[in-house]
């Protein structure tokens, strides 16, 4: 028996887990391995799909990893998908509703057979693809076979993304949603998922008590994640609607936020 038994902890990678120079540093891995050791589970929770998520390591990964922000739950070790919460080709008439709005946008779509394509790529979307060695189709069009997708990606612009977020405000959709940014892409997922229902799910799969769900994030994408975690843990680089919306601020990603996270749960079990 370890003190972690039946815990999970599921970390967001850029900006938490990772470091600023992509590197996972020493203390960070040390905390990592006693947790594991001790009977914990922990995991990456990312917006990133199988295609761009480079990082698994099973010397710290020992559970599935959360992919598209919760969509997809893959077990790197296996190979095996564990599930699926993934944008059906019911929103399809939801989808041709934002391009009739912005016909010329560029548009990433992301299938859970791990293709990519994209409609009227653009230099943001072009270097998007190339900075996580993502190779990719360029189509026409997105067809009801390419469903269901893990998530889309529009190449917005920071200088219209408020606007843009408005546009899909009006449009009342009810099989998709966006995650609020404030940088060149909108990310578009199902209704029916996000990080913290994601990590619920894929708790109760690995049977670990609902008291022990753990997280820890830096950013607004994160904020379902930490609401639904039993505690939730930001990083001091984190964005304050993160902070405002977790439970405890740790040190930056660069001081090791992961491994004060991993210390403190153990203070909160073993008082």
């Amino acid at each position: 028996m370890g003190i972690f038994d039946g815990c999970i902890l599921a970390s967001d990678y850029d900006g938490t887990l990772a470091q600023s120079d992509g590197q996972i540093g020493e203390r960070v891995r040390t905390a990592i391995k006693y947790f594991t050791d001790n009977g914990g589970y922990f995991t990456v929770c990312t917006g990133r799909t199988r295609q761009g998520f480079h990082a698994y390591e099973p010397s710290i990964i020992n559970a599935p990893v959360l992919l598209g922000n919760g969509a997809i739950a893959y077990d790197f070790g296996s190979e095996k998908t564990v599930f699926l919460n993934c944008i059906d080709n019911d929103a399809i008439d939801e989808f041709e509703m934002i391009i009739n709005g912005y016909p010329d946008i560029a548009i990433e779509f992301y299938t859970t057979d791990f293709k990519s394509r994209v409609i009227h790529p653009d230099d943001r979307s072009r270097a998007h693809f190339d900075f996580q060695y993502i190779k990719y189709e360029v189509v026409d069009d997105v067809k009801s076979e390419d469903f269901p997708l893990v998530k889309i990606m529009i190449s917005v612009g920071v200088e219209r993304v408020d606007d843009f977020q408005k546009f899909l405000d009006s449009l009342n959709l009810k099989k998709i949603k966006y995650i609020p940014q404030h940088g060149d892409f909108i990310e578009i997922i199902s209704t029916k998922t996000d990080k913290g229902l994601g990590l619920s799910l894929l708790a109760e799969k690995l049977g670990c008590d609902k008291n022990k769900i753990y997280s820890i994030g830096d950013g607004s994408n994160d904020i379902s994640m930490l609401k639904s975690a039993t505690i939730g843990f930001v990083p001091e680089n984190g964005c304050d609607v993160a902070k405002e919306n977790g439970d405890i601020i740790v040190c930056s990603n660069n001081d090791g936020a992961v491994a004060d996270a991993i210390y403190k749960i153990e203070e909160l079990l073993m008082a």
